[in-house]
């Protein structure tokens, strides 16, 4: 028989109250408990849902792209508003990828829909920073899950090629800044090239002074080359590769370039939300040059297995209270994580044109 005295249940039930304790949070953070949370793969899901099936290999937006190398060179004066070293007066190595929005990869270029630049800019001390910039200065929607009910009332029906209308008449209703982009895409220009386009962040950032002094703000890349637009009741015309070819001979012929233009936020201007765009005068400081001097397929460029996480910054810019960022890096890392591991795909951009650039020993050159 054994002569241990039992144990009180007491100290038992205080123990297992703590571990209890020390378990929630970690369970709240999972989305194991509490309301359901929003995450990458949810918002990946979504993307899929809408191009109708799995495109493997490929990003689940911007499926269809064109790497780019190049250089930024900043004048100095940025560094008035961030201690960036990226706005340190000097020449600094870019890469990136020019893409049109959906999860397509063979979609054609005739679109009304989102003209992107990607850029991944290094500095000497190891910094990087990353962006991910759309040609519309404003988005859809403010949210993850307006996001996920975006893809999913905008899936094309089969029958008719087009979204359904009561499911678009109820994505409105709850998220009213989508008619609001739908009517500025209308009447917007839809740029005629990569080059000419103006690309902006979305989203609002912060940027901290040598004194510690935080700004918000959101930027451009306006070009140097001046606006065209497409003739948008013909874009059915357009070869599915037009844009695409478009860059890759304008770049045979001279570079392009962009001025990167901060604008400072002023009292009372939206940092929290994409939709709203700032309007009325601004400070604005044109911080340096983009030149974009050599393009090339995904199979030979730097940029196909990069993850262009805006959230990746250097010292001196800063996430601001926009929960969007947030979302953008979660899919970005859930888009990245499938892809990888479903192994490469050939360039999205036309098979001919893809397959006459690796050959090229310039490209191959340009890639390493």
């Amino acid at each position: 028989m054994s002569t241990r005295k039992p144990v009180p249940a007491g100290p038992l039930l205080v123990i297992g109250g703590i571990a209890a304790l020390l378990v929630l949070p970690f369970l709240w953070a999972a989305g194991w408990i509490g309301p359901k949370r929003i995450n990458g793969g949810d918002v990946t899901r979504a993307l899929e849902y809408n191009t109708g099936k799995k495109q493997p290999g490929f990003r689940r937006a911007h499926a269809k792209g064109l790497c780019l190398s190049g250089n930024f060179t900043a004048n100095g004066a940025g560094s008035a508003v961030s201690t960036a070293k990226a706005f340190e007066p000097g020449t600094y190595p870019v890469i990136g990828r020019f893409s049109v929005a959906g999860g397509n990869p063979l979609a054609t270029d005739g679109r009304n829909v989102f003209h992107s630049m990607a850029l991944l800019l290094n500095t000497p001390d190891g910094q990087e920073w990353r962006m991910a910039m759309d040609h519309t200065p404003i988005f859809p929607v403010p949210s993850a899950a307006g996001f996920i009910a975006l893809q999913r009332a905008t899936r094309p029906d089969p029958a008719t090629g087009k979204p359904d209308p009561a499911k678009m008449k109820a994505l409105i209703a709850e998220y009213p800044s989508v008619k609001a982009f739908q009517d500025y895409l209308t009447k917007a220009v839809l740029p005629s090239s990569f080059a000419n386009a103006t690309y902006y962040s979305i989203n609002a950032f912060t940027l901290t002074d040598s004194t510690g002094n935080a700004r918000f703000v959101r930027w451009q890349f306006t070009p140097e080359a001046p606006l065209s637009g497409l003739d948008k009741a013909h874009l059915d015309t357009l070869p599915r590769d037009a844009l695409f070819r478009e860059m890759i001979d304008r770049t045979a012929r001279e570079p392009s370039r962009w001025h990167l233009i901060l604008t400072i936020a002023n009292p009372g201007d939206r940092t929290d939300s994409a939709t709203v765009a700032w309007s009325g005068p601004h400070r604005t400081i044109d911080a340096g040059v983009l030149t974009v001097d050599k393009v090339m397929p995904e199979e030979v460029g730097a940029c196909r297995d990069l993850n262009f996480d805006p959230t990746i910054l250097p010292a001196g810019i800063g996430l601001s209270d926009d929960p969007l960022l947030a979302a953008r890096s979660k899919v970005y890392s859930s888009s990245f994580q499938r892809r990888a591991g479903e192994g490469p795909h050939p360039s999205a951009v036309g098979g001919d044109l893809a397959e006459d650039l690796a050959k090229d020993p310039a490209y191959k050159e340009a890639a390493r």
